[in-house]
């Protein structure tokens, strides 16, 4: 509809006397459709967003949460062939990073994240790739970032509650502001508005995952390839 027809649709609407018309039915449905997902409901879109996400053959994820050690931050990438590195930091815990390819996990730890281990070992093993144990709890902590999941199951079980907010943007990309809540905390989600609905950062409430810690997880680089080089092994 040309800008002046609109404009002369809009006042007629507005000061007729002749109730609802077709032109007037159409003005507003115009109207509508013209925000972000105008004619879907919260939950729609969080559902939708949620299936372009897990659809992404690959993506990347910067993860932000807290611990007793402190502050947890983790940059990762992973794909639908189960490739993945993390960078995981855990405050005074110390930094590990991860690489699993064609299966297998390598791990990378500096001299915080060893601490624990006796002290010829801890040296012996301190910025060196190695195959970790099988009990080893920060390498099973650190892989379980590579699964962009779990991650989006803690939104897909919360969508219920979704309400639309306002368009806003999020690193210059356009994104539609969607809310929630849980019995104990609410959920902000940013849902890209252009190309497919990925969504783009999620941020949880102390509460709302049941255990007092906040969480916020960044999306991004979809469907671009990247490589999980197998690292070169320190001899034991």
């Amino acid at each position: 509809m040309r800008p002046l027809a609109r404009t002369a649709t809009a006042a007629l609407c507005t000061v007729t006397a002749l109730g609802p018309t077709a032109a007037c039915d159409t003005f507003f449905d115009d109207a509508r459709s013209a925000a972000p997902y105008a004619r879907l409901t919260g939950p729609e879109v969080v559902n939708k967003a949620l299936a372009a996400t897990r659809g992404a053959k690959s993506v990347r994820m910067t993860v932000e949460t807290t611990s007793p050690e402190g502050p947890v931050e983790a940059f990762v990438a992973t794909d639908v062939r189960g490739e993945c590195t993390v960078t995981l930091s855990m405050g005074v815990a110390g930094t590990m990073e991860l690489v699993r390819t064609g299966g297998t996990v390598y791990t990378l730890s500096d001299a915080a994240m060893l601490r624990s281990a006796p002290a010829s070992q801890a040296r012996k093993l301190t910025g060196r790739w190695v195959k970790p144990a099988t009990g080893d709890r920060h390498a099973k902590l650190a892989e379980r970032y590579c699964d962009r999941k779990e991650f989006l199951d803690l939104l897909a079980s919360k969508s219920g509650t979704a309400r639309k907010g306002k368009p806003a943007t999020l690193d210059s990309v356009p994104t539609l502001t969607v809310t929630g809540r849980t019995d104990d905390g609410t959920w902000t989600a940013s849902i890209a508005t252009e190309g497919k609905p990925y969504l783009l950062r999620t941020r949880l409430t102390d509460g709302a995952r049941g255990n007092g810690r906040p969480l916020t997880v960044e999306f991004s680089e979809f469907d671009k390839p990247f490589t999980a080089k197998k690292p070169k092994i320190s001899p034991a």
